[in-house]
């Protein structure tokens, strides 16, 4: 090929061969430096920001991992006595023969399971999702074993109304919204969950649902409703995790390692489904209120009552931080007087009115809270002070300081933490 060249153009070529990689770089960045035309030198500069522009934009996208069925399924062995390394017969996918109208009914795949599940034939699906929910509003399921639908589990108290839910929920194209609406509207949601000895005496468990259910809220639920109770909640939907306030040093001292980076600002009023959870580190306060530790699926939650809870109500950063913003705010909108502001606070976070013992009680308590804090404003300074949120600075110290130990009071109530 070179005898077809003239001297110095076969010279040319062998040198351009003989450069390292190094070298043709130094050439190429002269090149672009300093003998790149005006025009294109401008047009190179747009491109390479806009490079710049498209590469931080993939790098901001969220990503999610996903599964896809391999073209050839690899073969999936029986393992005699459970043993990794001793296959026995070749089974396949499918769904239970007796479950299904034919073997071929459904694609042998995730795909098919999905739309077995959802096949309006199906009653399992709807039944046991509307269970769950009736769970929720009610403590207990209208089938009591929530997670066992089986022969082992418990016949429904009412399987009349489990059906009629069930049928509802798929005839509204599996509409949650829909369905929650019809349980809380229901008369028998609405009912008072006083209980009289006679009712008692019938049924003390309340299968029969003579009376309204009087349940703790979960644990995200209670955090959650102090922040909204104090007009803290941010309700964006969506988004990665956050990280609100948890004690200094929690993970160095269980973890044994990596450091809590505490986010600010919104992030801080994030609603708690988006709390950042480490299995091994569960934030504190949600544990108390006996959160899942989500090391094992927990469809009937435990609910326990301990001085914990109320102890976190009372000293947790996040919750004192609640009740100042509350009390900001009851002295902003809910009158002239210690009374009315006392019942405007007390309405807020029970939806109801108090009665003429309780208000005097918390008076006693506004009364005596602020002669304390007149008396050592240093004191009441720190306690209005806790947490980010920007303090009010027209509002008097010791008077804010003497309404959020109130407000305090008033979010630990039991009302105010559970649905009666």
């Amino acid at each position: 090929m070179l005898a077809d060249l003239t001297p110095v153009t076969a010279i040319a070529a062998l040198a351009e061969d003989a450069r390292t990689a190094a070298q043709a770089d130094k050439i190429r960045d002269y090149f672009l430096e300093h003998a790149l035309p005006h025009n294109i030198a401008e047009a190179r500069t747009r491109l390479t920001s806009a490079q710049a522009t498209r590469d931080a934009f993939y790098q901001g996208l969220p990503t999610v991992m996903v599964m896809e069925e391999m073209p050839a399924p690899r073969e999936t062995h029986l393992l005699i006595r459970g043993m990794y390394d001793k296959p026995g017969e070749v089974v396949t996918p499918m769904l239970p023969a007796v479950l299904v109208s034919s073997p071929t009914a459904y694609p042998p795949n995730r795909l098919g399971l999905a739309r077995w599940l959802v096949d309006p034939a199906n009653p399992l699906m709807a039944r046991v999702t509307v269970n769950r929910f009736w769970q929720m509003y009610f403590s207990v399921g209208i089938v009591k074993t929530t997670e066992d639908f089986g022969s082992q589990g418990e016949a429904p108290s009412h399987p009349e109304l489990l059906d009629w839910l069930a049928t509802e929920f798929v005839r509204t194209g599996w509409n949650v919204k829909a369905l929650q609406k019809a349980i809380v509207m229901s008369a028998t949601y609405r009912q008072s969950s006083r209980v009289s000895p006679e009712l008692l005496a019938k049924d003390p468990d309340n299968r029969l649902l003579a009376r309204g259910a009087s349940v703790r809220l979960s644990a995200d639920m209670v955090r959650d409703q102090m922040l909204a109770i104090a007009g803290l909640l941010v309700t964006r939907i969506g988004g990665p995790s956050v990280k609100p306030y948890q004690p200094d040093g929690l993970w160095n001292e269980i973890g044994g390692g990596g450091a809590y980076v505490q986010d600010h600002g919104d992030n801080l009023y994030r609603r708690s489904l988006y709390t950042f959870w480490r299995r091994s580190i569960p934030p504190p306060s949600m544990a108390n209120f006996d959160a899942s530790a989500r090391e094992s699926h927990m469809v009937r939650p435990v609910v326990t009552n301990t001085p914990l809870q109320a102890l976190d109500l009372m000293n947790d950063v996040a919750y004192v931080e609640a009740a100042r913003v509350f009390a900001e705010r009851v002295m902003k909108e809910g009158g002239a007087t210690p009374r009315e502001r006392i019942a405007y606070a007390f309405r807020v976070a029970t939806a109801r009115r108090p009665r003429e013992a309780e208000a005097d009680i918390l008076l006693a308590a506004f009364g005596q809270n602020l002669e304390s804090f007149t008396a050592r404003t240093d004191a009441a300074r720190q306690y209005v002070n806790l947490g980010e949120h920007s303090r009010d600075a027209r509002l008097d110290v010791s008077e804010l300081a003497a309404y959020t130990s109130v407000t305090s009071l008033i979010l630990n109530l039991n009302e105010t933490v559970m649905k009666e």
